[in-house]
């Protein structure tokens, strides 16, 4: 029996009682919105996709319009809305709608590609598509036909190819139409939290208390969380940040903390992972290229067997089995991850984690619905719903498109842009990889989300955007972790944020 003596690293047993903690539970509930069908078809025309958006956003774009500019006079004339671009006459003061498109000599062409196929030295990717030399025109095209835009608004907006908005102003002599103002459709309709589906039985009884009150009181956090990590960027060795992985391991299950920090991280609900959990490894992309000579078979897309490296996907494998027990993971796939490159990404298949996949969804039987898998791996986008809050999350792909259109290094202003135009993948598919869709679109926002948040950016920032009609939607840009050790906690009550930042010193 061990002796308890003052000054010995020898104890005996404490007779402290310790309360057992447990992890905090959330309502849960993905939609399938960017899920596609198992038979894809790509012989369809892409043109068809602007179509659908144009057609879905025109009237919020007219209506907006219309109420902006009814009876608005420049001169003593009149603004007239005209339904389509090629009814433009010059010299008239009008407005249209339509979908903008900018014609830029920098964007990536098709010769990049046959540069590609036959092994000659492609250009480096550009941080910016913006021509120096103001060599950039932006149009504005409808089923009719396109139509130049110039003016002093378009140097104010934030505009990109494939949003739809609605321009005033006349056309002039050399046929250019000159913008005096613009109108984008703003945010979509916001459904009431726990209103954009069925709301589970206790909340129901506390909502229909609440709505006795004229003033409902400012929401109170309750302490739960909902943890955000993107750019986990698990390598062949992963020599650089492996400290870092193993002490976010610790963070997330309480390890090696005190009680008190423990019982704080028990309240961290569920973890979700914003793409790029795979870094891109340059070796097998340049052993790709360089042994090309040697093979006697062409490879398409440059891709050979050989050159997989399994290493990766095993370390994210063993990392999300070490956390899969304590705590619920959803797992969005990135530019860099082991899945389709075009968007909507579907979810990285199951079978690349062998430990893992068996917190997953079960195969479902005849008559069986579809149930909340604990490891949910998801479509990138992907929307859903956490606590009855609507959340919208992308793996960052779409920022980072944006981001070449515009002088502007502001990703929350893009990322406020989009919900503006309700557009969330606005440069897909002319910069931006997507799938043909014939019959919708779904990169349209039908409904406004609480929660927005876009994974793999240089650093993090949040803001709180307004609509006309009180929407409120919580803007969050999720730092790459391989770069900065940061993950993003957010109040499942009243989407405040936190970071907490993993370093080694």
């Amino acid at each position: 029996m061990a002796i308890s003596k003052e000054g010995s690293l020898l104890q005996a047993p404490s007779d402290q009682k310790y309360s057992a903690l447990e992890r905090a539970t959330t309502s849960y509930i993905p939609h399938e919105t960017y899920t596609l069908e198992k038979e894809k078809h790509y012989q369809q025309q892409y043109s068809d996709l602007y179509f659908l958006r144009l057609t879905k956003l025109k009237p919020p774009v007219e209506r907006i319009a219309e109420d902006a500019w009814d009876g608005f006079q420049i001169a003593g004339e009149t603004v007239q809305r005209v339904e389509r671009v090629l009814d433009v006459r010059q010299g008239n003061l009008c407005w249209v709608v339509g979908t903008i498109y900018i014609d830029m000599p920098l964007k990536p062409n098709i010769l990049d590609d046959i540069s590609k196929d036959h092994w000659i030295s492609a250009p480096l990717p550009r941080q910016k598509y913006l021509s120096p030399e103001g060599e950039d025109l932006i149009m504005l095209e409808d089923e009719s036909g396109r139509l130049r835009l110039i003016g002093a608004p378009l140097s104010s907006e934030m505009l990109v190819t494939g949003c739809i908005i609605a321009v005033m102003g006349t056309e002039n002599a050399n046929g250019d139409f000159e913008v005096v103002d613009i109108k984008v459709p703003d945010l979509p309709p916001q459904p009431d939290r726990w209103l954009t589906s069925e709301m589970p039985a206790e909340k129901k009884v506390k909502d229909e208390d609440d709505d006795m009150d004229i003033d409902k009181p400012t929401p109170v956090s309750n302490g739960k969380k909902i943890a955000i990590v993107s750019g986990l960027g698990f390598s062949g060795t992963n020599a650089e940040h492996s400290l870092e992985l193993n002490l976010l391991t610790e963070f997330l299950l309480g390890d090696a903390l005190d009680p008190t920090s423990q019982e704080s991280i028990s309240q961290i609900a569920r973890l979700i992972i914003a793409g790029n959990s795979i870094a891109l490894d340059p070796e097998a992309v340049s052993h790709d290229t360089t042994s090309n000579a040697r093979k006697t078979v062409h490879k398409k897309y440059g891709y050979d067997s050989s050159a997989y490296n399994p290493t990766p996907t095993a370390h994210l494998d063993n990392f999300l089995t070490g956390l899969l027990p304590s705590i619920p993971v959803t797992l969005i796939p990135g530019a860099t991850d082991p899945a389709n490159v075009s968007l909507p990404q579907q979810p990285i298949h199951q079978a690349m984690f062998p430990q893992s996949r068996v917190y997953g969804a079960s195969p479902l039987q005849e008559g069986e619905s579809k149930q909340p898998a604990w490891f949910d791996t998801v479509t990138n986008p992907w929307d859903g719903e956490i606590e009855g809050w609507k959340v919208l999350g992308t793996g960052g792909q779409n920022v980072d498109d944006v981001f070449k259109y515009v002088e502007s290094e502001d990703r929350l202003g893009m990322m406020e842009a989009m919900c503006r135009w309700r557009c969330c993948a606005p440069t897909a598919p002319d910069t931006l990889w997507s799938y043909p869709f014939q019959d919708d679109d779904p990169f349209v926002l039908n409904s406004c989300p609480h929660l927005f948040f876009v994974g793999s950016q240089p650093k993090f920032d949040t803001a709180m955007i307004q609509g006309p009609d009180g929407q409120a939607v919580r803007l969050i840009a999720v730092p790459r972790f391989a770069d900065t050790g940061e993950i993003v906690l957010v109040d499942s009550e009243t989407l405040e944020t936190s970071v907490v930042r993993i370093a080694i010193s």
